[in-house]
């Protein structure tokens, strides 16, 4: 029999039976696991040990992952180069191009019998193609470097999700050693560990639990939590949370196997179907809606209507099956959530597109209209002038010959057109961020959303944790309190009573979770590693400290022996694990924040380990005296207490028991105790902390520390920071005062109650998850400041999920942070240092000021080039400017400077200015007068050339040529002139700010510098080798001299733009002022029609995937998907003039609010009911009192005028949702996905289910045919 590493190679149990076995849920899975024996059998037969888990050999985990699969999902492939350049292609200017192009191809081969035609055209019959094949070839390399620049961007974010997804690892038991492996590596058999936070990478079977509690909504759409416990409901599937609580497991399924892989194998397939049907919809909505028209005159046949109903019908049906579904499910196992846990009902909705997309957006679309008004008007007029010279002036007849002339006018002004689209925006706004990201990373910053990154750079505000992000989060114990004995050092186990010894050490070991343990550091210098939950590590290391091994005591209560955990949450804030005495009876031990134990003491070990009553007053001494001492020195104080229970004679501390407890009268459980030690630990603050909190204040951010900790220790650390500043008027809540001031009579939130509250808090201590987020929603919906605020948030617990997600910016901790906590945020801090988020600041201002460069050197060159062309084309009847030039042109200006503009690297001084907030214009006054000031000169300079040049430079004069008449000098210097023009203006675009040194920091891009110095060569070799293709004559030297003369001349012309003072300019000439609710708005144009198509219809392939909230990788691969569309949407935007294309970036689904998975009634009374209460929460309240305390910070803004600026907006402003209704009753998600969304995944999985007898084997893999 072949055997693996020791072991017969055939496992007791087969792939087939694991995947019917996590079919079933809570009684049906205990039944289904006694059925196989038990979970110790279970274990046997996928040879592993629940103790000791896998053997760990090479042999064991390679034969596992080819009989049980591995733990990766296979992503969508990536578009490849080809589909990219099609998609390019796509573009409707490049089209009119590319068949005017072959027009005036064929056209210039077609010579008609002309008996009138002058001999000397035989000579420029020859080159007639040229200038066809040229425009071909222009679109050629247009379409590639765009697809190359799709196709690099792509690859970047492949990168990142990969890196994303390395990011998350995973405990697991191997050869009896807890280790933490990549969650692509477990294997089914493994024994992993879970915990409070974590999202659960496979499927598996509870070996043990305690008080485990988890989220399934992301497969269910049951928002309550599930209580699981190997004899209530051992099933744990992959992509839930675990909410509370903790356990082992044994894996079972993994990757495509497991419920989150077979959904989404479904998906894969749904997805595509769905595309199809999509289109198809829209060509029927196309018919319908001609048909309609048809039945005005009695020509209707019927038959449209049919498909809606049909649609209704099928979703109904479909909405039974889900909802008997859930029913079945459901088993009555399910938890109502605690008030605490159960976040606000609306976890804000993020901001989809951000401020600065939805402003470019719509100054794209501006741009575009006015291009094309110019561009078919400059048609119109060179036909018009061509047919009065010709047929009326001159008198001639029509010549076939004469179809060339019209093609030439017509390319001219598809021309204008491609150079007044300004389609390099999104390219520079994507670049920028690929840019910033890339270059972030290695500040440790990952981002997960794009617009994160340029948000960040706007925002005026930071909530900030204090525990590892202001402080190190490497916890020691420096002070106890034992016995009545104060010690400023650590005691030694000689110094305590014995028997108080034994319990304090007992009591540390047992009541902290097995998987916080202290390693030895990598070298023998280095200090101990901490693993797990940093405040039981210091504990851990206190018992260390005192010369006992803490894992010896483990070993001898392993977890499989405790009777009850109560593990720690927010609410109670302490642990409890109740272990059966040796002779009989029952021991509790406890843990947790000391006002809190002290409580619930009734009893004290006192002077030499006697025991006392400890009374009210002793208790109040001992906070006076010792707690609160050790608070103010920022020490957080935890205390140890226990309680006995026994069948016997009690003692005076102990309780008689006949039976076993009621464990879950927790009151009851948790009183009288005997309170063993009270310890100060110590999480110093972080060396490079006070001086980025420094560099945020002075940039205009104020920092608010939001801690769960003692009022004294956050003072304390918020002064050693400088959150608090002397001199300054603040204020320090507890969470309960917080609450109590803004709160109404009748408990309820008041907005105008936020706003005199907000301003001059700077700590709020001892505060819940639910307070963060109500702090967060208010200081987002103020409209005290007259700049909406731009908060961002830090956290690293579960619970920070509804503030994290509500906050314009939530940046989670990747260290200490939760799986859970990660998923909700925008930015992760891979090295959870505050001082990262000051670096991030940079970037997002980097990012603004990069993209805000790249509009000030376009703008100047399409207004050049579109006036040029249209006045050409009236003055001379022809445009000075040549359509292949103009291409070259806008390639430079499109392609190649925003790549140079938009790798600028971010300078400290960006932190000097205060930040823009959300209703500074795009484009500022300074910019506006670099913009026209340059484009007066270029003009000036440009019509000088084309009307006077000749005769200046004494040349050929090119003006009034025949159609067909070669290149001259005259016109080659206007052109080369305009691009000597346009390089050095370049170099004046780096600077926005009105700097004079433009020349600063040149040298630090050397991306800037090559592309510079690449397109001036390509430039001479155009001039001096294009000839008929580029339609340029090769100049002299000092003709050369001249051009280049006139370029330097825009560094020179700059110097006095800068000179002019900007505050004297009117505020008409600043462009993008307002609130993004109008730009958003803007957006929604259009929607409607469409989704007026498919609201009955089934729901779209963007919403279908929801999948990727299920497992890490799904969700990463939004990213790219952000990436990706913010250029398609402009593309696609520009050739339908309609914005109904719009999605957002991070959910695929349109901006519209006829949502139609919104309308789903679900049938689950759970759901129906949170959205009832949601539907009813009245609108927020306007602002009602109007002289509420005024913002610390007087902030003005770079180009603005203080006193006009205070009159502009003293509106209340509502916060932005981008998906485009301001309403607060819109159905939410639940964390995970929405409610509708988990009908899809309910009918998939049932389909999976009634499909099963269809299931294949092939080589180990499971395929699932639909």
């Amino acid at each position: 029999m072949a055997t693996i590493d020791g072991r017969p190679a055939q496992y007791g149990i087969s792939l087939k039976q694991l995947r019917e076995l996590m079919e079933h849920r809570g009684r049906e899975g205990v039944a289904m696991i006694g059925e196989f024996g038990g979970i110790h059998e279970l274990c046997k037969k996928l040879y592993t040990s629940p103790n000791e888990g896998l053997s760990g050999s090479k042999a064991d985990e390679e034969h596992r992952r080819e009989t049980f699969g591995s733990n990766i999902i296979p992503p969508k492939p990536p578009k490849t180069f080809l589909t990219l350049v099609w998609e390019a292609l796509q573009d409707v200017t490049l089209i009119i191009l590319e068949v005017a192009a072959l027009v005036s191809l064929g056209l210039s081969f077609y010579k008609p019998a002309d008996e009138d035609a002058p001999v000397l055209q035989e000579e420029e019959e020859h080159h007639g193609w040229i200038e066809g094949l040229a425009i071909l070839i222009s679109v050629i390399v247009v379409v590639i470097v765009t697809a190359f620049n799709d196709y690099s961007k792509e690859r970047q974010f492949r990168g990142l999700q990969n890196r994303i997804e390395g990011e998350h690892k995973f405990s697991v038991i191997r050869g009896g050693e807890v280790c933490q492996i990549s969650v692509g590596d477990i294997l089914v058999g493994d024994i992993a560990q879970i915990k409070y936070g974590d999202l659960l990478p496979a499927d598996g079977c509870l070996i043990q639990s305690n008080d485990l509690k988890v989220d399934e909504s992301s497969l269910t759409g049951e928002s309550d939590h599930v209580k699981k416990g190997p004899d209530v409901d051992p099933m744990v599937l992959s992509g839930t949370h675990v909410m509370e609580g903790s356990g082992k497991m044994i894996v079972t399924a993994v990757g495509v196997n497991s419920q989150a892989g077979i959904i989404f194998t479904l998906l894969g397939a749904a997805v595509d179907e769905q595309e199809a049907e999509i289109k198809k919809m829209k060509k029927e909505a196309k018919k319908a809606s001609k048909q309609t028209n048809k039945s005005l005159t009695g020509e209707s046949d019927g038959r449209t209507p049919m498909k809606g109903s049909q649609a209704q019908a099928q979703a109904s049906s479909q909405r039974q099956t889900v909802s008997e579904g859930t029913k079945s499910e459901s088993d009555g196992n399910h938890v109502p959530q605690s008030s605490s846990t159960s976040a606000p009902a609306e976890t804000g909705h993020k901001k989809e597109k951000s401020v600065l997309q939805a402003k470019l957006t719509k100054l794209a679309i501006q741009i575009g209209y006015a291009g094309s008004t110019i561009a078919v008007l400059t048609v119109i007029i060179l036909i018009i002038q061509f047919c009065i010279k010709t047929f009326v002036i001159d008198e001639k007849p029509w010549k076939n010959t004469y179809a060339n002339n019209l093609v030439k006018h017509l390319i001219i002004g598809v021309t204008v057109l491609v150079v007044a689209v300004p389609e390099g925006l999104p390219l520079a706004v994507t670049l920028s961020l690929a840019y910033s990201v890339k270059k972030m990373m290695k500040d440790n910053n990952l981002v997960r959303h794009l617009d994160a990154c340029e948000t960040m750079g706007n925002a005026t505000a930071i909530c900030s944790d204090k525990t590892g992000t202001l402080t190190t989060n490497r916890m020691t114990v420096v002070q106890s309190y034992i016995c009545e004995k104060l010690c400023k050092v650590l005691p030694t186990l000689s110094d305590i009573p014995q028997h108080v010894g034994n319990l304090i050490t007992m009591g540390i070991s047992v009541n902290s979770a097995y998987t916080s343990n202290i390693m030895g550091g990598k070298n023998p210098g280095d200090l101990p590693i901490q693993v797990g939950n940093k405040t039981e590590c210091s504990l851990l290391g206190f018992v260390q400290a005192l010369g006992v091994k803490y894992q010896s005591i483990r070993d001898e209560i392993p977890e499989d022996k405790f009777t009850r955990v109560y593990t720690f949450n927010s609410v109670r804030k302490s642990m409890g694990t109740v272990i059966p005495r040796p002779n009989g009876g029952y021991r509790l031990y406890t843990k947790g924040a000391s006002e809190i134990i002290m409580k619930k003491c009734a009893f004290i070990y006192g002077h030499e380990g006697t025991l006392e009553k400890f009374t009210r007053d002793m208790q109040e001494r001992l906070i006076r005296e010792v707690i609160e001492p050790m608070a103010c020195d920022g020490l957080r104080t935890i205390s140890v207490a226990y309680r006995d229970f026994v069948p016997g004679k009690a003692a005076l501390n102990e309780v008689h028991i006949d039976g076993e407890p009621n464990w879950d009268d927790e009151e009851n459980i948790m009183s009288n105790l005997t309170c063993l030690c009270v310890v100060g630990i110590e999480d110093p603050v972080r060396p490079e902390v006070p001086d980025a909190i420094r560099k945020c204040q002075r940039a205009g951010i104020t920092v608010r520390m939001v801690t769960g900790d003692n009022i004294n220790t956050a003072r304390s650390i918020a002064s050693k920071c400088g959150i608090l500043r002397p001199n300054e008027d603040f204020l320090i809540l507890e969470g309960k005062e917080f609450n109590r001031r803004i709160r109404d009579t009748n408990g309820d939130i008041q907005q105008h109650l936020i706003d005199k509250v907000w301003p001059k808090l700077r700590v709020l201590a001892r505060s819940s998850p639910t307070d963060k987020y109500t702090l967060v929603k208010g200081i987002i919906d103020s409209a005290v400041s007259e700049n909406r605020e731009v908060v961002a948030v830090t956290g690293d617990g579960t619970n920070d999920g509804p503030a994290l997600k509500k906050a314009d910016v939530g940046f989670a901790m990747g260290i200490a942070g939760t799986d859970v906590a990660k998923e909700a945020s925008d930015i992760i801090l891979t090295d959870d240092n505050f001082s990262s988020i000051v670096k991030a600041v940079m970037w997002g201002r980097n990012v603004y000021d990069s993209i805000a460069k790249f509009l000030q050197f376009q703008l100047t060159v399409n207004v050049v080039a579109v006036i040029v062309a249209f006045i050409g084309a009236c003055a001379i009847q022809d445009s000075p400017l040549k359509a292949v030039q103009m291409l070259w042109v806008n390639l430079i200006m499109d392609t190649l400077a925003s790549l140079a503009l938009a790798t600028e690297l971010p300078t400290p001084d960006l932190l000097l200015r205060k930040p823009y907030g959300r209703t500074k214009p795009l484009i500022s006054r300074t910019m506006m007068k670099n913009i026209l000031g340059q484009a007066l000169y270029q003009l000036f300079i440009i019509f000088s050339l084309l009307f006077v040049g000749d005769s200046i430079l004494d040349i050929e004069s090119g003006r009034g040529q025949e159609l067909n008449a070669g290149p001259t000098q005259h016109f080659t210097i206007i052109f080369n002139t305009f691009v000597m023009m346009t390089l050095f203006n370049e170099i004046n675009a780096r600077k926005i700010h009105g700097q004079r040194n433009v020349i600063e920091g040149l040298l630090t891009n050397p991306i800037f510098y090559t592309i510079w110095i690449f397109t001036m060569i390509s430039q001479v070799l155009i001039i001096q080798y294009g000839k008929m293709a580029f339609s340029t004559k090769a100049l002299s030297l000092d003709q050369w001299l001249w051009c280049v003369f006139f370029g330097i001349g825009t560094l020179v012309w700059g110097q006095l733009i800068t000179s002019v003072p900007t505050r004297k300019l009117p505020k008409i000439l600043s462009w993008g002022r307002g609130h993004p609710e109008e730009y958003t708005d803007a957006m929604n144009l259009g929607e409607e029609r469409f989704d007026s198509i498919d609201s009955d219809k089934k729901p779209r392939a963007g919403q279908i995937l929801w999948i990727r909230g299920l497992t890490r990788l799904q969700t990463q691969l939004r990213v790219i998907r952000a990436f990706r569309s913010t250029l398609e949407d402009l593309n696609e935007r520009r050739s339908m003039h309609s914005l109904h294309s719009l999605r957002s970036p991070r959910t695929g689904m349109p901006l519209g609010v006829g949502h139609p998975l919104y309308n789903f009634n679900l049938l689950s009374p759970n759901y129906n009911k949170h959205q009832h209460q949601q539907q009813q929460q009245p609108p927020p309240q306007p602002q009602q009192n109007q002289s509420s305390a005024p913002l610390p910070l007087d902030i003005s803004y770079i180009d603005e005028d203080p006193q006009q600026q205070r009159t502009l907006h003293n509106g209340r402003t509502t916060s932005v949702n981008i998906s485009g209704s301001a309403s607060p009753t819109q159905p939410t998600r639940v964390p995970g996905l929405s409610p509708g969304f988990s009908e899809i995944a309910h009918t998939l999985q049932q389909q999976v289910r009634s499909n099963h007898n269809e299931t294949h084997h092939s080589n180990g893999q499971n395929e699932t045919r639909i």
